[in-house]
């Protein structure tokens, strides 16, 4: 039997859950990673080609290790995951893929020895002076048992696709934006991309300058646009300091900003948002960056239309009443947080699916079981993921009891030995 202590449980090898299991291991607590597929960053292997971060490479990296300079201001998608491979190997983190949790459950009073996913064969990890703890179903019949869990599953994990009217009966080739790439297979083809978020507007802007030989984007509800950075001030920066101000004085600045750094584009069927800007980030919707959609937009390369209401064999039908006939739909309609299977029987989402819970608070119906990445907020979501890593660190060492020694002495055990991927900017 293993004289290890049961872990803590990570689920999710992206940036949320690698950043949670690198501070507990400062902090001297023991964190298994679980993930479902092969590797780190799974979910932003799958994303499209051109994606950059639109945050900054200083206010993006995870704790205890600095992105490295090349990758530039803009950190592009390759980047990142190269950056989270190279941070799981320097924190030596332990990590066991190709396991999917399926359920969580309390342990029962009492304990009860279950397999470690931590213990090279699946040997039992129940431990006397540890309260119940957690019990993990995973894939292959595995159940673990774990001190505490951190679900750090994703914000973007099941893409959403809108039941349209007649979707069904569509001749043409209709995809959710999480299959799509590049523009190379919609080369000369007329395309609608569907939704107006940060994504729908940059895989229209990519498809304009990629060759498509129309790009329409259905818009429901006009969006508020950004510069990514003005004069060399980005835009995260401004997220940062204005989150905590009062709603309707930010919604005021934020629409004199915007009059004075973004062009109206009500003449293009683009017009200025109704509500305030923090007043939409409040209800879940961020501000689209701009990265070339205003250029676009201006240029006739990207024309908006109305929002999709149904479909009718090869035409789209748009809420003005007017029917479009493309070639391809990309729908950029979000996604899911898929959490219900998992942990939806512990009442412990709200009526969006969402955790009622973030960061270091646990749910009192709950205890010892906390959350990373559901939020996305205007002051960046790798920022905000890696202060929450902290702060959950700091509350369940202190839950667990692990003590001052026991933390200095996980400090100063060796890492890989590895140095930065590059001297921290």
């Amino acid at each position: 039997m293993s004289t290890q202590p049961r872990p803590v449980y990570v689920i999710g090898a992206g940036p949320g859950g690698l950043a949670v299991a690198a501070a507990l291991r400062a902090r001297g607590v023991r964190a298994v990673v679980v993930e479902k597929s092969d590797g780190v960053g799974a979910s932003w292997r799958g994303h499209y080609d051109r994606l950059h971060l639109h945050t900054t490479r200083r206010l993006s990296a995870l704790p205890g290790l600095a992105m490295p300079r090349r990758f530039g201001r803009w950190v592009s998608r390759d980047d990142v995951v190269r950056y989270l491979e190279k941070y799981a190997e320097f924190h030596e983190l332990e990590l066991v893929t190709g396991v999917e949790v399926t359920r969580i459950e309390p342990a029962p009073a009492g304990g009860g020895a279950e397999d470690d996913a931590g213990d090279a064969d699946g040997r039992a990890a129940g431990r006397a002076g540890e309260g119940p703890g957690w019990l993990l179903h995973a894939s292959g019949g595995r159940v673990l048992a774990g001190r505490a869990v951190v679900v750090a599953t994703g914000f973007n994990h099941t893409p959403r696709l809108p039941d349209w009217p007649g979707r069904d009966t569509y001749t043409g080739a209709l995809t959710h934006a999480a299959a799509y790439r590049n523009p190379k297979p919609y080369e000369g083809r007329d395309v609608l991309v569907v939704g107006v978020g940060n994504t729908g507007a940059e895989i229209a802007v990519d498809l304009a300058e990629g060759g498509a030989a129309r790009v329409r984007l259905a818009v429901r509800t006009a969006p508020h646009i950004v510069r990514r950075s003005t004069a060399g001030w980005p835009a995260q920066r401004t997220g940062i300091l204005v989150r905590r101000l009062p709603v309707r004085l930010v919604d005021r600045l934020g629409a004199l900003t915007a009059k004075a750094s973004v062009p109206d584009l009500t003449a293009y069927g683009l017009p200025r948002p109704e509500s305030g800007l923090y007043s939409r980030v409040r209800q879940g919707a961020i501000p689209v960056q701009d990265v070339g959609l205003i250029a676009a937009v201006r240029a006739g390369t990207v024309e908006p239309v109305a929002a999709v209401e149904a479909f009718d064999g090869a035409e789209v039908v748009l809420a003005d009443g007017s029917r479009i006939t493309p070639d391809a739909v990309v729908a950029a309609t979000g996604y899911r947080r898929g959490l219900e299977g998992l942990i939806g029987h512990l009442e412990v989402l709200d009526e969006r699916g969402r955790p009622l819970t973030h960061g270091r608070r646990t749910p009192e119906q709950a205890p010892g079981l906390y959350f990373t990445g559901f939020t996305n907020p205007i002051s960046g979501m790798f920022r905000e993921m890696a202060l929450d890593a902290e702060k959950i660190a700091k509350a369940l060492a202190r839950r667990l009891g692990v003590r001052a020694e026991a933390r200095r002495a996980a400090r100063a055990l060796p890492n890989t030995g590895l140095p930065p991927i590059d001297p921290p900017a």
